[in-house]
């Protein structure tokens, strides 16, 4: 089995254009939204469209608890409750990722532990962003790079395919990231475990609805995290 996992607030007029892309592009495939209880009707939409697709599932928390818990409940709720998992993509329910790219994903994992869609790689690209978002994104992953010694391009994407194999791997109880770093974390220790990680290029489009959920506090953690797997800070920790 191959789930797409979504986490939503506030989604409600994106979420039924994305639901309906993914089924009508790959029928057989499961897609997971976690909602965390959205005032705007988000779930009441996923509900409805249940009624249409058999492979949809929703998650509806209490309040509004994060993007990364989001994901590491989902992890955790699919890998035991549907054992047969394969592989678990992450998507973002603002229509910014194209679901097409989830077919080549899927088509790289054959090979790969993880498929990372990537803006900053030969090919990818940004469409439709302000300048100064372009500059934050662009510099922020140049210093995650840079800090963490990583060889990945696009740290901060969040759209990624993982194998169950690699989600297995992790302590998912460890990861200490809430916010966007989230991704930035979950990609540097795959690549600490020396499992086979591959980048796509993707075009990353600015959400036509809704509100961006970036904050001060989501920058501030992602200049934080990096620090927690660079080199130097495990050279200093070593000579105390």
């Amino acid at each position: 089995m191959d789930f797409v996992v979504t986490p939503t607030y506030n989604e409600c007029n994106n979420i039924r254009v994305l639901i309906e892309r993914i089924f009508s592009l790959y029928p057989n495939i499961n897609v997971l939204v976690v909602d965390d209880n959205s005032p705007d009707g988000t779930s009441e939409v996923v509900r409805d469209l249940q009624k249409k697709y058999g492979g949809l599932y929703l998650k509806q928390r209490g309040s509004k608890l994060g993007l990364a818990s989001a994901y590491l409940e989902s992890f955790k709720f699919l890998l035991k409750e549907f054992p047969s998992t394969k592989n678990i993509i992450s998507i973002d329910a603002d229509l910014s990722h194209d679901p097409k790219v989830i077919g080549a994903m899927l088509k790289e994992m054959q090979e790969n532990d993880l498929v990372i869609g990537s803006r900053y790689m030969k090919g990818g690209q940004l469409e439709n962003w302000e300048l100064w978002r372009k500059i934050l994104s662009r510099g922020g992953n140049i210093y995650a790079r840079l800090v963490a010694h990583s060889k990945i391009h696009d740290l901060t994407s969040g759209f990624q395919c993982y194998s169950a194999t690699l989600l297995k791997q992790y302590n998912l109880d460890a990861v200490s990231a809430v916010g966007f770093a989230f991704q930035m974390e979950m990609k540097i220790k795959a690549e600490r475990l020396n499992l086979k990680i591959k980048e796509i290029p993707i075009t990353f489009t600015r959400r036509t609805d809704g509100k961006s959920k970036i904050s001060n506090n989501i920058i501030y953690e992602g200049l934080i995290v990096p620090w927690k797997f660079s080199p130097l800070l495990s050279m200093f920790k070593s000579k105390r």
